[in-house]
């Protein structure tokens, strides 16, 4: 998860969003995924990325000589707990975008947010794949889904270089017919962007930038949009109102590992957000596990008990009336919350887990079920408290 120690294995390639089946324009889906993380092989990338991923330290040097070290080595040993149905593939690869694409389309999600890092820059373990995104926003049009961006904290992240970053999104991919948008209360269509681990930087720098009075304002300018923040830690709310923040986001799918994470208290965050104008977006995920990268942290593994995990997040989230639910994730391979198809897999060193008894679909199928349930419950509510319905 991100805000262990000892390195973040996942770079949220794909976060799906729910939002409403009429918010969307065209589409029809009802969710908000993260693509979560870039993968290459060597057909594609010349090497393997990602699934090599290293075995990561603990950061108390007695507990890491307890366990094993180096890198996993593909196809048959790879940094995940689970094995995909389309093997060891490279997000390169024109026909896994396609079939990535086929199947958020299939589970009726929306908006897929991208892990982006700016060009020339990328996560200790990957490369940059700013170049991808164009064919990524061509084939979400082709299913009808929208792309918005998960925006990594990349090295010195600060007001100044988060403006020009923001401003060459919007000035590249903007005009794009899969670029999202959402449709604020006041009737506007601004950009949505993530900032995963916000909480890094201090609240008067993102008040420089997210302020109308800020010194690096961005806002009633041509890139003014929805900016939203990662909520770890109850504290955090406060920083996330100075810091001039749109709405919150909680990200991590293990149920009471961090306070936003933890069911219990969405009602209370939604309250909140409702309070100060703020967009509350609960993160749902199918179950959580990374001991494949940190074989030390196995008190955070959540079993997914046949989905009954998820539903129960997802359950969660609908009770709280959110204005979207994100799902963490989409192929997050490393932390064991995709819910892309996974199938059974044993070499002679590794079991892999799966879904069985149920099809590698089922995760897909209870996001599609979950996403119309919401997209019901959310314009009857809607109605009632006069929300948009995008």
């Amino acid at each position: 998860m991100g805000s262990l120690r000892g390195g973040r294995a996942l770079s949220a390639s794909a976060l799906p969003l729910l939002s409403t089946p009429t918010a969307l324009a065209e589409a029809s889906a009802c969710g908000r995924i993260p693509r979560p993380r870039w993968y290459g092989n060597p057909q594609f990338d010349g090497k393997y990325i990602h699934w090599n991923h290293p075995i990561l330290k603990h950061w108390d040097p007695r507990l890491t000589k307890n366990y094993p070290q180096g890198k996993h080595s593909p196809p048959d040993d790879i940094g995940s707990s689970f094995y995909p149905e389309l093997g060891i593939y490279s997000s390169r690869d024109p026909s896994v975008i396609e079939t990535h694409m086929k199947q958020m389309y299939s589970a009726s999600i929306g908006v897929l947010a991208l892990s982006w890092y700016p060009p020339g820059t990328n996560d200790e373990n990957g490369e940059n794949t700013d170049d991808l995104v164009p064919t990524i926003l061509d084939k979400a049009h082709k299913y009808n889904l929208k792309v918005t961006f998960h925006i990594e904290p990349y090295s010195n992240r600060d007001d100044q270089n988060m403006y020009k970053n923001v401003k060459y999104i919007i000035d590249k991919y903007g005009n794009h017919p899969a670029f999202y948008r959402y449709k604020t209360k006041t009737g506007n269509a601004l950009p949505m962007f993530y900032i995963y681990d916000s909480y890094i930087t201090k609240p008067e720098k993102w008040a420089n930038l997210l302020t109308t009075t800020g010194s690096q304002s961005i806002r009633n300018s041509p890139y003014d949009a929805l900016f939203i923040a990662l909520l770890v830690e109850s504290k955090h709310r406060y920083d996330i109102l100075q810091g001039g923040f749109d709405g919150i986001y909680t990200y991590f799918a293990t149920n009471g590992f961090t306070y936003g994470s933890s069911y219990e208290n969405w009602v209370r965050l939604k309250f909140f957000c409702d309070q100060f104008n703020l967009l509350f977006i609960p993160s749902v995920g199918p179950g959580y596990i990374d001991t494949s990268i940190r074989p030390w942290n196995a008190q955070n593994t959540r079993n997914r008990i046949s989905g009954k995990y998820y539903e129960t997040a997802l359950g969660a989230a609908l009770h709280a009336h959110p204005s979207v639910i994100s799902i963490t994730s989409f192929n997050e391979w490393h932390e064991g919350t995709q819910i892309e198809k996974a199938i059974p897999k044993r070499t002679s060193n590794t079991v892999y887990l799966d879904y069985r008894p149920h099809k590698p679909s089922l995760y897909l199928e209870l996001t599609r079920k979950w996403s119309e349930k919401y997209g019901k419950e959310r314009a009857t509510y809607a109605l009632d408290q006069k929300l948009p319905v995008s």
